[in-house]
Order: C-alpha cells, then sequence, then structure tokens
C-alpha cells in the first residue's frame, strides 16, 4: 500500500483509483462494507482500490481542547486499511487551506483535478467542504460535471443498532470489548511501540509492555484478557496476556497507560512495535492494602485471562 499526502503532487500511478471517503476512526464494518463498494467499482473500471481520509482527524482541529475520541492512530488505522487490499492511502493533510475549501473547490482541486479519481464512494450521512456545507446530492452533481462517479453507500446496521465510531466508543467505555468486536468486526487495538515504564511489573514477577494511551479514546480502566500480537522482530508472532488499564492507583496519581503481561514470553520488546486486542474486561482497577494482596490478585487475573482466551475460536 502507497501512501500520499498532498493532493497537489500526485504521482501519475498513483491517480485514477476507486475510492472510499471518510475519517475512518477505527475501520469498523460500516467503514468495510463502503471499501468494499469502491473495491467492486474499481475492478469495474480498472481502477486500484483507494482510500482517502484525514490527518489530523478533522475534530481534533475544530475541538482542539475535546478530550481524546481517536479510537486509532493513524498509523494503527493504515495498518487495518492495508489488511482490508487497499492499494493507495490519500492520507490527506487536513489544515486550514483545506478546510476553507467550498464543496465545489473541493470536489475540483482535490478529488478531481490533484487525485484523478475514477469512483468515489461514501456513506449516506457524508458531509464535506468548508462548513460542511456539501452533502450526497452535492457529490454526485460535482462527479457527473467532472468525470468521477458516485456511489452512496447505506449506513450499515448491526443486531443492537447502527454501526458507528460513537457507539463504539460507547460499548468501550462501558467494558463491553465483545460488542465493540462485534461492530468493528476485530478486536480493538492499541497499537504502538513498548516504551520504558517504571517496571515495578518487572519487581512484582509480572513484567510488562507498557504502550501510551496519549491521544486515544481511553476504555474502560480495569484489567482485560487481551491477544498480544508483536508486529516485527525476533520475537514477531501472536501472544496471550492479561492487561491492566489505567492510572495504577497503589502508586498514585499517574498518566493512562496499558500495562501488558505476555504469558510464557521472555524476551525484550523496548521499542517494537506491538498490536495489544482487548477481549474480555475482568475487573476494574483498585487499590490494595498490600503489595502480596496485589499479587495474589494478579495470580487470579492471569488465571481468569488464561482461561477466557483459551475459549476462543481459533
Amino acid at each position: 500500500m502507497r501512501i500520499i499526502r498532498d493532493h497537489s503532487f500526485v504521482a501519475p500511478a498513483d491517480r485514477g483509483a476507486s475510492v472510499a471517503i471518510g475519517n475512518f476512526d477505527g475501520v469498523h464494518l460500516g467503514h468495510a462494507s463502503v471499501i468494499d463498494i469502491a473495491r467492486t467499482e474499481g475492478q469495474r473500471v480498472g481502477a486500484p482500490l483507494g482510500v482517502v481520509t484525514f490527518e489530523p482527524h478533522p475534530r481534533q482541529v475544530f475541538q482542539p481542547d475535546a478530550p481524546p475520541f481517536r479510537l486509532m492512530s493513524a498509523a494503527a488505522r493504515a495498518h487495518r486499511l492495508e489488511k482490508l487490499g487497499v492499494e493507495r492511502l490519500y492520507e490527506l493533510n487536513f489544515n486550514a487551506a483545506l478546510a476553507s475549501l467550498s464543496p465545489r473547490a473541493f470536489a475540483e482541486q482535490v478529488l478531481a483535478q490533484g487525485l484523478g479519481l475514477r469512483h468515489v464512494v461514501v456513506g449516506a450521512d457524508f458531509r464535506f467542504g468548508k462548513a460542511r456545507a456539501g452533502g450526497v446530492d452535492d457529490l454526485r452533481g460535482f462527479g457527473a460535471e467532472m468525470g468521477f462517479g458516485v456511489t452512496v453507500a447505506p449506513l450499515l446496521a448491526g443486531a443492537a443498532g447502527e454501526v458507528s465510531s460513537t457507539a463504539i466508543r460507547a460499548a468501550l467505555s462501558d467494558g463491553r470489548p465483545r460488542d465493540a468486536a462485534a461492530m468493528l468486526g476485530h478486536w480493538h487495538r492499541i497499537e504502538g511501540p513498548v516504551i520504558h515504564g517504571e517496571k515495578r511489573g518487572r519487581e512484582l514477577g509480572y513484567p510488562t509492555a507498557n504502550q501510551s494511551m496519549d491521544g486515544l479514546h481511553l476504555p474502560r480502566f480495569g484489567v482485560y484478557a487481551v491477544l498480544v500480537d508483536v508486529l516485527e522482530g525476533p520475537h514477531a508472532g501472536r501472544y496471550h496476556g492479561a492487561a491492566s488499564l489505567g492510572v495504577r492507583p497503589m502508586f498514585g496519581e499517574n498518566r493512562p497507560n496499558l500495562e501488558s503481561y505476555v504469558f510464557d514470553f521472555r524476551g525484550d520488546l523496548y521499542g517494537t512495535p506491538i498490536s495489544v486486542g482487548l477481549v474480555d474486561w475482568l475487573r476494574p482497577e483498585l487499590k490494595f492494602d498490600s503489595l502480596p494482596a496485589l499479587i495474589a490478585q494478579m495470580d487470579a487475573d492471569c488465571a481468569e485471562a488464561r482461561a477466557r482466551l483459551a475459549a476462543l475460536q481459533p
């Protein structure tokens, strides 16, 4: 997959794709259905499959003081889109200049002239251009005028209602990662490099792989059964584990992070990118009266996580 970040400088080989457009936060089943339509249209017209998205997320630009809301980082989103077979990722720099374009100027300067798109697929609630003034009927009209096809995909509904990033955030906030996974089509994952922590887990007999949660939506604090994918290096592969998400109240006030204990693992993961999938929320974050009480609970947590993960379909 090639990543293109500037619509003004696009190589000829990267023009002419059939694309899905959106923010694709979480890359959930609704997003996948839009991408599948773009794939089908691309096969029909002989165009590569692409996605047009924006970085930073427009909400970060317009609401810079809002609490972190993203389900995944830009790198994790790109990783997931590549798994779906996306060949061209147009990750456009969302800045004041792009935000100021009228709907017509966006369609003409970005979609038609800049990227030279053959076909565009959007959700039924798609809005674009300055002040979100453009809608799907406008896009259809611009496509007919400027030479690209347009398909409007219906919003996808699941057993619990409409599939959306908002509903996924709510499920994670409630400690319902399996409900989130049912809408995502995959486990909700925290992806990023292993960072240095305070190494207390090592002293307790439970060395952990720590990851930053900066900029991401915070699921319910507590202990989880997790799947840990080491993405590269000599230890690459999938492992089972138990993870603590929160502020570590036994040790004062701390910045939220994710600490994963990887079962039956020996090795150094510092700096290695890993992807931790939240499978089951086991219990809330607690403050214990003593370190022995904490260790006893960690023993029980790991036993419970092993049992939950052993029951997963291979």
